[in-house]
């Protein structure tokens, strides 16, 4: 028994030895060494990468003309972006008009800003399907959001604020038609003169079908 303790314990001591070979050792500190070093690699690389801690605050680019923009935002670090096109006829083309993010927000260096531009010509829209489809406050609604300015509207015969036409520049304009932001629409109501014509119609049939019944009264107790 005492012997094969003996040797239970040496073999014991030969695997520990084994496993803290002086190789062994130096192989497992190296390799932990390198994982200490990608660690700290990694993350030098994330702050180089965001930028860490160089915020830059967005300049006014309002008003401002689109080639100029790009000199100023590229002197911060910024990089501009035309994401849409506007028209203001006040200001000269290539204007900006909007920017996001707005002026004074805090940005890392390499951040796009995105702005709008103004057109150099006003732009056109297609007339959406509002002839003889809505009511006169339906179709004022859409159109001021699209951005049409509208005239007094022209009354014509027809159905209570019922829209029966479009005109634009004195022309009669149909859905689907492009025509300029810049001209104003008017708008062809209804004053309700069919919805009158109606209740006539009904009131004459009534008195009609009521004098036909006594004229056959009549005519039947003639002998």
């Amino acid at each position: 028994m005492r012997n094969h303790s003996i040797r239970a314990s040496m073999n014991i001591k030969e695997s520990l030895g084994k496993i803290f070979d002086r190789y062994v050792v130096i192989n497992l500190s190296a390799m932990l060494v390198v994982v200490i070093l990608l660690c700290i690699g990694v993350g030098f690389g994330l702050d180089l990468y965001t930028h860490h801690g160089e915020n830059v605050e967005v300049p006014n680019l309002k008003g401002m003309d689109c080639k100029k923009a790009e000199r100023r935002l590229s002197e911060l670090g910024l990089t501009v972006v035309v994401s849409d096109s506007g028209y203001n006829k006040a200001l000269p083309a290539n204007t900006i008009l909007l920017q996001t993010p707005g002026e004074g927000q805090k940005v890392k260096k390499g951040h796009i800003i995105y702005v709008t531009v103004n057109s150099p010509s006003s732009p056109s829209f297609a007339l959406p399907d509002l002839v003889d489809n809505s009511s006169f406050r339906e179709a004022e609604a859409r159109l001021t959001a699209m951005g049409f300015r509208l005239n007094p509207p022209q009354l014509v015969d027809g159905e209570k604020d019922w829209v029966y036409g479009i005109l634009c520049r004195g022309r009669r304009v149909s859905n689907g038609d492009r025509v300029s932001i810049e001209n104003p629409l008017t708008l062809m109501v209804g004053k309700g003169t069919i919805e009158d014509l109606d209740d006539i119609d009904m009131v004459g049939a009534e008195e009609m079908d009521a004098g036909g019944e006594t004229d056959d009264f009549e005519e039947v107790k003639e002998p």
